[in-house]
């Protein structure tokens, strides 16, 4: 490509930006879609990142490179975002519920409106993935293999229920101390743990756990999370209680499952995983004013708002395009990263290479699927960028980003 070809490439870009920016509410708080994006990138990236699928014969099978590798571990701490994105649901989705009682708009016409755009495109999910099974199926594959990329594929599903069923609560929820859910994720831990109670009790942290940082975004609503301090407090009191559940009382370091680990930290969450989202939430709070002065640069921002457009439709399809590539790829042999074992340097070295190819297949499933999301109409279309304020100490949330 000419030097003049990149100018008119990179001139349309800034342009395109230039017009997201002017069409963002200059009281909009873009830290806001920072973090979001942020969290669901964070994901995005550790599945692809921790989740292989090795090719033995005819069948694939699930491995993790932090099996064979546990000095990997600390990507895990790294990608594990989960804890952020309920944060910023929490306080996105108290925000609107208190604009929508402003305005008159009655519980069950607001909840619909927010179901329906993380349902929507679950339902093409789905149905992809019905077709794709029966046809592997009749086709004559082991239905191990099946079953191994159906789980993946909709492995998604499961936090959209919770983050539903939060939302669903969200006038229940909206002052409700965190403190109550923590102190629920701790007596579950050490029945479970401390004096031997049923297994079952850690699922009870499902929805205790992810309550937790979604109680906090609640919080950062009603202005009491504004000062430094609470960020520091949480970051500082988060890490130390981590690591001290790490290092004394034997909660594993990885904050993702790991195979063959007899305890994992987030199916169901545990107190480690929560702690470590009380750290996150921290970060991010600290991190607040940064995003803002960055999300004053046109190219920034309109990335931002891209990711946040697609949110849901990125989440749900980037297993798909992980596990499309390895398929694929089949045809050619067994690709290192891509079906061979994840238990050296080489294959960390070739999965960085294949994550260029995840991105674009991730692409194709975008441009396919990304209407689901967005459910057409001009309107729905600019949702990104409606006005939403930061909130302030002592002053009533206010908010049509609903």
């Amino acid at each position: 490509m000419t030097d003049t070809g990149v100018h008119r490439i990179e001139g349309a870009l800034r342009r395109g930006a230039d017009r997201v920016g002017k069409a963002t509410p200059p009281d909009r708080d873009r830290a806001v879609d920072a973090l979001r994006a942020a969290a669901v990138l964070g994901v995005v990236l550790g599945h692809w990142l921790v989740t292989a699928l090795v090719s033995d014969g005819r069948a694939l099978r699930t491995a993790s490179p932090l099996q064979h590798m546990p000095w990997l571990t600390p990507v895990s701490w790294l990608f594990q975002t989960l804890a952020v994105f309920f944060l910023v649901g929490g306080h996105v989705a108290t925000r609107g519920h208190t604009s929508a009682r402003a305005r008159g708009i009655p519980y069950h016409q607001w909840l619909t409106g927010r179901l329906s755009r993380l349902f929507k495109p679950v339902a093409a999910v789905l149905s992809l993935w019905t077709v794709v099974a029966l046809a592997l199926l009749l086709s004559g594959a082991e239905f191990g293999t099946v079953r191994t990329l159906v789980k993946l594929a909709l492995s998604p599903l499961w936090f959209l229920v919770v983050f539903a069923a939060l939302t669903a609560a969200t006038p229940l929820l909206a002052r409700l101390n965190p403190l109550w859910p923590l102190a629920v994720v701790l007596h579950v831990d050490v029945l479970r743990f401390g004096l031997g109670g049923p297994s079952w009790l850690g699922w009870v942290n499902v929805a205790a756990g992810w309550m937790v940082p979604y109680t906090l975004g609640a919080a950062w609503t009603r202005g009491e999370l504004e000062r430094p301090r609470a960020g520091w407090v949480l970051l500082a009191g988060g890490a130390a209680a981590t690591v001290g559940l790490v290092t004394l009382a034997g909660y594993p370091a990885s904050m993702v499952g790991v195979p063959g680990e007899g305890v994992s930290n987030l199916d169901p969450p545990t107190l480690a995983v929560v702690t470590f989202g009380l750290a996150q939430c921290g970060l991010a709070l600290l991190l607040r004013e940064r995003l803002r002065r960055a999300m004053r640069r046109p190219v920034a921002w309109a990335a931002v708002a891209l990711v946040n457009l697609s949110a849901m439709t990125v989440f749900l399809w980037h297993q798909t395009a992980l596990m499309a590539t390895t398929a694929t790829g089949l045809l050619a042999g067994r690709l290192p990263g891509l079906h061979t074992r994840p238990d050296d340097l080489g294959w960390v070295g070739a999965r960085l290479l294949w994550l260029p190819v995840f991105a674009l297949a991730l692409a194709v499933c975008w441009a396919a699927f990304r209407t689901f999301e967005r459910g057409g109409g001009p309107d729905r279309a600019s949702r990104v960028v409606r006005s939403h304020r930061p909130s302030g100490r002592g002053t009533a949330a206010k908010a049509r980003h609903v």
